[in-house]
């Protein structure tokens, strides 16, 4: 197997453009928020991402019910989302990764829906939201990105509920696999060569599934000649049987 091809256009070199601390010259920009602006535009969303914070492995960036006033655009690692049942049992809801945005699903009200929990070492752009809301009035652009992103987000909501409303054990991991490198490809990345961010009992609580269904289900997988899996290291080699697998979705 081919050790961790990060990139087609590789994203963190050690002198990478991402040391930056702006926008204008970060190397996320393509993906992130910036993604379409003007030269002067992206000056403008400098002035707004000018604080980042770093998030040691397992510590929180914000908690459920935490008032919302910023947007948080991941600049390094990745995180997942978690939150509670009515049971009071909690459920990982999501993950993001580098060059993505979370905090968008608090929008529509005052206050955070999920805890953000760091998967590695990670670092964020904390993102003004009532600023990022005037700016966005002077450049529709901004205003079309951001719609966008909700819209993504939407998206994966929906995505989760088919996962966890109609499909099987084996159709949930292979939709998973694929819906990962798919957007390893939107961010820049090579689509067949990836890192697994979450723990596999991360995986299994976001599809709902055991810890023991999620190593058999890769273990078979594997078996089959579908994926190659080093550790948290996962090759897709035959990504159009797993789309047979999952079939309508």
């Amino acid at each position: 197997m081919v050790r961790l091809p990060y990139a087609r256009t590789a994203l963190q070199p050690a002198n990478s453009a991402c040391a930056m601390n702006s926008c204008s010259n970060c190397c996320r920009q393509g993906v992130c928020l910036p993604a379409g602006l003007s030269s002067a535009n992206l000056f403008d969303l400098d002035e707004l991402t000018r604080v980042k914070r770093r998030v040691k492995r397992g510590a929180v960036l914000y908690h459920n019910g935490d008032r919302f006033n910023t947007l948080y655009a991941v600049r390094s690692g990745a995180f997942k989302t978690v939150g509670a049942l009515s049971s009071g049992r909690e459920k990982t809801t999501g993950i993001h990764l580098s060059g993505e945005v979370m905090g968008l699903d608090a929008i529509s009200s005052t206050r955070h829906h999920y805890r953000a929990v760091a998967l590695e070492d990670s670092e964020v752009c904390a993102i003004p939201f009532a600023k990022l809301q005037e700016l966005t009035l002077r450049i529709p652009e901004l205003q079309h990105r951001l719609l966008r992103m909700l819209s993504s987000d939407i998206a994966r909501d929906h995505g989760l509920m088919l996962l966890l409303g109609s499909m099987t054990a084996e159709q949930r991991l292979a939709a998973f696999l694929l819906s990962l490198s798919r957007r390893y490809k939107r961010l820049g990345y090579a689509a067949d060569h990836f890192i697994l961010r979450m723990t596999r009992e991360d995986i299994g609580d976001y599809l709902g599934l055991a810890l023991e269904t999620v190593s058999r289900l890769m273990s078979r997988f594997q078996r089959d000649g579908l994926i190659s899996t080093q550790q948290r290291e996962v090759e897709l080699k035959d990504a159009t049987a797993l789309t047979e697998i999952v079939g309508h979705w």
